[in-house]
């Protein structure tokens, strides 16, 4: 009997496919198997978070072509979607179309908490995977879990107690100023942070809520300054981190500056003026042979060095891609399982030197973070060499859980998979 596919015969298949209201198992395996296989990217482009998009988009692709380089997955090349998330209402419209138009596989992306938590809903119906790869909500893998969310971007608890113990263990800095974002992401940064600062004995001498898009940061500055902190702890994001710290050193401040998130493409137009701590996920100048290679890729196709958010959505494609392979499938339901648990594999590590798990209970990416210090200018190779990296959080040989949400802590209560 002949396969042949024919343009018609094709047809025929895809209508009684939509008839049949399923996603992707109503297609026969002679038609997927001369598929690719589509992933779904949801990325900011506009807004105060626009100008880590291409980022994104970037490290994406970058994963997608050496996917394809080497084959594919299970024969099949793979194929990427990509949509501008804006805000939570487009980025649910854009979800719902790249399901049920683009038939993707899976959702990756994402960086406005809110936005993510909105897909997050909206994928867990649709019953797709998604991988989180930047928004950094605590409620995303807790109170707001779901059975087909899972997040290699880490989570504010992560890298607030990253910085937040080096700041009070190290530096023994302890009087805090918090300026946060007035959106989903800063108040659960905040609420984090806090937290962190009552447990170490710490005092908050002021707070200060920004609304996002904020351009003129001299009214908070001068609450800052007359309060007289041992520390400016913001909980910033976007633009928002660029315009403050470019008009904190304009001002002529010398208290200690430190962030609770912090993203290369934000602090990069900061240049000279940039001071502080902060907490990243990663750092192109990450001493491991992966991570260095993979840099080296990324300028040698785009020019530039990638950002934290190029990071994470290769790593998400990558993983998305490792499910597959380890399913032997593109079912949705398979790919969860498969992702449970899962340790990155030596085909894509995640470029830290450590074997990176997903938590089972709430898909979680378990990674270090980085402390990283701003440089003098006089020390700078180039205009990107804008930090050090001062320590691994947890330091190696200890528990990647160490910074995690811990599970009697957390509100995470997956469902059921079926």
């Amino acid at each position: 009997m002949s396969t042949r596919l024919t343009r018609r015969n094709f047809l025929a298949l895809a209508a009684a496919g939509a008839a049949a209201g399923t996603h992707h198992l109503a297609f026969p395996a002679v038609v997927r198997a001369q598929e690719p296989i589509r992933i779904g990217q949801l990325i900011p482009f506009t807004g105060f978070l626009g100008a880590i998009g291409e980022y994104g988009k970037q490290g994406a692709t970058l994963a997608v072509e050496e996917l394809n380089e080497t084959g594919g997955v299970l024969g099949r090349k793979i194929e990427l979607i990509t949509e501008d998330e804006a805000n939570p209402g487009v980025a649910v419209q854009k979800a719902r179309k790249l399901i049920e138009k683009d038939r993707v596989v899976a959702i990756e992306g994402l960086v406005s908490s809110a936005s993510c938590l909105a897909v997050g809903d909206e994928v867990q119906r649709a019953k797709i995977l998604m991988i989180n790869a930047g928004a950094n909500s605590d409620e995303i893998r807790s109170k707001r879990c779901h059975r087909y969310v899972f997040s290699t971007e880490g989570c504010n608890t992560q890298y607030v107690s990253a910085i937040g113990n080096w700041l009070i263990r190290e530096r023994k800095i302890s009087r805090w100023y918090f300026l946060t974002s007035d959106y989903a992401f800063g108040h659960d940064l905040l609420r984090v942070a806090r937290n962190l600062l009552m447990a170490n004995k710490g005092t908050e001498v002021g707070s200060d809520l920004a609304p996002t898009g904020t351009t003129d940061f001299s009214q908070y500055i001068t609450k800052i300054k007359a309060a007289k902190p041992d520390l400016v702890f913001h909980n910033l994001a976007g633009a928002d981190v660029t315009n403050f710290l470019k008009q904190y050193a304009e001002a002529g401040m010398t208290l200690e500056v430190a962030g609770g998130v912090i993203d290369s493409a934000y602090a990069w137009p900061v240049g000279e003026s940039l001071r502080g701590h902060f907490p990243i996920i990663w750092w192109h100048e990450l001493a491991t042979p992966a991570s260095h290679a993979w840099a080296a890729r990324y300028v040698k196709r785009w020019g530039r060095p990638p950002d934290n958010q190029a990071y994470g959505d290769y790593v998400a494609v990558h993983a998305i891609a490792q499910a597959v392979d380890r399913a032997k499938s593109t079912d949705s339901a398979k790919l969860v399982q498969a992702l449970e648990g899962h340790t990155l594999t030596a085909a894509m590590d995640g470029l830290k030197g450590r074997p990176l798990t997903f938590r089972a209970w709430d898909h979680q990416l378990l990674q270090p973070m980085y402390v990283v210090g701003a440089k003098d200018k006089s020390k700078w190779k180039d205009k990107w060499d804008i930090f050090e990296i001062v320590s691994e959080v947890p330091p190696r040989g200890e528990s990647l859980e160490a910074i995690a949400i811990p599970k009697a802590e957390s509100q995470c209560q997956l469902e059921p998979l079926a």
